[in-house]
């Protein structure tokens, strides 16, 4: 006695085969399909979101005349914003990370050349000595890199 499966008659397969055949798509309601599913798809991702409201968090002193309000941290990477008073100065430091900066409002000074004003972006690759940074009407500054450490200011 064989275990094999029978094979399906002829009349099941016709229409099994016919099932599959696939009439030209109505391109509307595939996007429509394709929109509904990509809504639910982000709405249910709204959960992996980080979020953090203008008014949300603390602000901390870094050092004198500037402020730090943390964004969010994963290990020793760090997204934040510093808020420098006018004439605040941040030392001249070292990068263990790649930095990424942009001015929010005012403008900073790095060193004796860079000038950036709202929008401006400013990158230092990782182990390179950034220049002191000074304002001196006061700024605020996005940044993502390192964790701020004492021991990386020169």
């Amino acid at each position: 006695m064989s275990n094999l499966p029978k094979p399906l008659a002829d009349d099941i397969l016709h229409a099994l085969s016919a099932a599959q055949r696939s009439e030209p798509a109505d391109e509307a309601a595939v996007q429509r399909v394709r929109d509904r599913l990509m809504k639910r798809i982000a709405a249910d991702s709204v959960q992996h979101h980080v979020v953090s409201p203008l008014a949300d968090g603390q602000w901390r002193q870094l050092l004198p005349g500037i402020e730090r309000k943390v964004l969010q941290q994963t290990g020793s990477v760090m997204s934040y914003l510093l808020r420098f008073a006018p004439g605040a100065v941040l030392p001249a430091h070292r990068h263990p990370v790649d930095e990424e900066c942009v001015v929010i409002e005012g403008h900073l000074r790095i060193g004796a050349t860079v000038e950036l004003g709202p929008g401006g972006f400013h990158m230092v690759r990782a182990g390179v000595l950034d220049a002191d940074s000074t304002s001196e009407d006061g700024c605020v500054i996005y940044l993502r890199g390192a964790v701020p450490r004492a021991e990386q200011l020169v």
